[in-house]
């Protein structure tokens, strides 16, 4: 029991480090220096200052030196890895296959709140994220490297030939270059199957949230939605459950 707690708190440590790349990495910074301090006063954060979640809870939400409210998406991002690092030990148990899969939720996690705030999937991330899906795939015997091969391709070429189309029938752009690298990062270590699974599964996802925006927008509203959070969405959903899920969905057919 007391391993668990450990894993979830070192998940939530790891979570920090997320926030700073998810708050460095578009504005150009380093993820390394300086140490971390306010945006707003620049004071220096202290490490007690820096607990995940728990020193959130005890400044109740805002910097102590300027009482300037602390986004909540810090302590979010912070539950999210630990819970995912958890779950990922729970399922895979120790050993390499659980370590490569949080190491690739964790990437997933910065992506998804950097295109969320920027609209934009950092080369950064998704392109190194490619050939170290397929490494990966050497090591995970979820995933042969044959798979991995097919699934860059089908990934990125599949999001390709969408907007190509897209751009052809509307003479606008409809899918950004950055979800392509990001699918084709996500079949590097799923593979092709995990590619399918995730177009159908975020394109589900992303239909039932853009209706619900809609409708809280109102009629002759329009906005763009971002779409790789629903990839990522998607590809974690796979990780834990998509062989399962794929086997109701044939046998339900």
């Amino acid at each position: 029991m007391m391993i668990n707690w450990y894993i979830f708190f070192v998940g939530m440590c790891i979570g920090s480090f997320l926030n700073v790349c998810i708050y460095r990495l578009p504005l150009g910074k380093s993820i390394v220096r300086p140490a971390s301090a306010c945006p707003v006063c620049g004071k220096a954060i202290q490490w007690y200052d820096n607990i995940p979640l728990i020193s959130y809870i005890i400044l109740r939400g805002r910097c102590r030196g300027c009482q300037t409210g602390i986004s909540l998406r810090y302590p979010v991002v912070e539950l999210l890895c630990g819970l995912f690092a958890l779950i990922t030990w729970l399922q895979y148990g120790p050993g390499v296959p659980a370590l490569i899969y949080f190491i690739f939720i964790a990437a997933l996690l910065v992506i998804t709140f950097i295109d969320i705030d920027h609209r934009i999937i950092p080369d950064l991330i998704s392109l190194p994220g490619i050939g170290l899906g397929f490494l990966a795939s050497l090591l995970l015997p979820q995933t042969s490297w044959t798979d991995s091969l097919i699934g860059i391709g089908v990934g990125g070429g599949s999001l390709l030939l969408i907007a190509w189309g897209y751009q052809l029938v509307t003479g606008k752009d409809g899918m950004g270059g950055g979800d392509i690298k990001l699918l084709a990062m996500i079949g590097a270590f799923l593979g092709w199957k995990g590619v399918l699974f995730t177009i159908m599964a975020s394109s589900l996802v992303g239909t039932i949230a853009g209706i619900v925006l809609m409708l809280r927008a109102g009629k002759g509203m329009k906005m763009a939605v971002p779409f790789g959070p629903f990839l990522a969405i998607g590809a974690i959903v796979y990780i834990f459950f998509g062989p399962q899920l794929i086997d109701w969905y044939f046998h339900l057919v």
